[in-house]
């Protein structure tokens, strides 16, 4: 990792106010646009006191976050993300959050316990965090293991869930009862689902917007997952995914390969009725691998592979706003594969 960090202060910000003098809110939309949307390995940031930012960490693991409600200059709190190491043999505390959390592991192999029970992982496998779960991760392999964490968290704490901590007994126990299942209040059926998904659970499939491997979606019914959107997109080098518009921020995490995102801002102009205007020129984010690209809400996009090397990406979107009115993409232009596979189907049956 680099040296350069950019730090929160001691007290963590789990959910941000937006406040303004006026009804509109163009300044702030204006000062989120603004901000760098390419994270490397040099922007780590971190809490002045550790235990603030994470307090799930042992005297072995580290954790270190890339994206936040607390963060300046200020992305988006829409999703979170962090990295999470543990070396061989060793293990983080145990804790419990009411907000889902999902684990897609980039390097070594271990095991989870969730309301104490196992579940195993190696690399490339994601892993789900359940609601409301008590959880602790092992790393029983010979190398270091380390996650990339992706989590819808300010939803959660916007809809005050928000009995959270590390594990231990009831404060002032005499004014409760005994326990009883806290699980009567989920969604039936959902302790049979899955929690974790290997690579051998999944297609690649070519899409509209290219080489495209879902792993957790709306479709996915088995998969244990309600608030988080992952895929994995390879773009071949010197090529570009779609120009596509959808209305929810995205996280994308690349894992290999180097290229340009480049965004198209989209206005609101409100006439008769809301009516999009497409900026006529892009801004463009150059990144390489371990960098995380911010796509913003309601932001035009593509991303173009350099020549040379595969871009290899695991995009996340907080799932929310599927239930909002949102759940449609717009393909203003298609994958240059795609493309061609479609032309030829469509020469052939001309």
């Amino acid at each position: 990792m680099g040296t350069s960090t950019k730090t929160r202060t001691k007290v963590r910000t789990f959910l941000r106010a937006i406040t303004s003098e006026h009804y509109g809110l163009k300044d702030f939309r204006r000062a989120q646009l603004a901000a760098p949307r390419v994270r490397g390995d040099d922007v780590v940031v971190v809490a002045h006191d550790q235990k603030v930012g994470y307090s799930a960490d042992s005297n072995d693991s580290r954790t270190w976050w890339r994206l936040g409600p607390g963060d300046d200059e200020f992305l988006t709190q829409t999703l979170q993300v962090h990295f999470v190491e543990i070396p061989a043999g060793k293990a983080n505390k145990g804790h419990g959050h009411q907000n889902e959390a999902v684990f897609y592991i980039l390097q070594g192999s271990g095991y989870e316990i969730h309301d104490d029970q196992r579940y195993d992982w190696a690399k490339d496998d994601a892993v789900v965090v359940h609601t409301d779960s008590v959880h602790r991760h092992y790393n029983d392999g010979d190398e270091t293991a380390v996650a990339l964490v992706m989590k819808a968290k300010s939803t959660w704490m916007y809809f005050g869930l928000i009995q959270q901590g590390n594990s231990g007994p009831v404060e002032n126990e005499e004014r409760f009862g005994p326990r009883v299942d806290w699980s009567q209040v989920w969604t039936p059926g959902v302790t049979e689902r899955k929690k974790v998904v290997k690579p051998s659970d999944t297609t690649w499939e070519l899409t509209r917007d290219g080489h495209i491997r879902s792993i957790f979606s709306p479709q996915r019914t088995d998969v244990r997952c309600f608030s988080v959107d992952l895929y994995q997109q390879r773009i071949p080098a010197g090529s570009r995914s779609a120009k596509h518009w959808h209305m929810a921020d995205e996280v994308l995490y690349v894992q290999s390969g180097s290229g340009t995102s480049v965004h198209w801002e989209v206005e609101a102009e409100l006439a008769e009725k809301y009516h999009a205007r497409i900026a006529t020129e892009p801004t463009r984010h150059d990144f390489k691998a371990g960098d995380t690209i911010y796509v913003p809400q309601n932001t035009v996009h593509q991303h173009i592979a350099d020549d040379g090397a595969e871009v290899l990406l695991l995009s996340a979107q907080n799932r929310l706003f599927r239930n909002l009115g949102y759940d449609n993409v717009a393909y203003l232009e298609d994958a240059p594969e795609y493309a061609a596979e479609h032309d030829t189907v469509n020469a052939g049956q001309a």
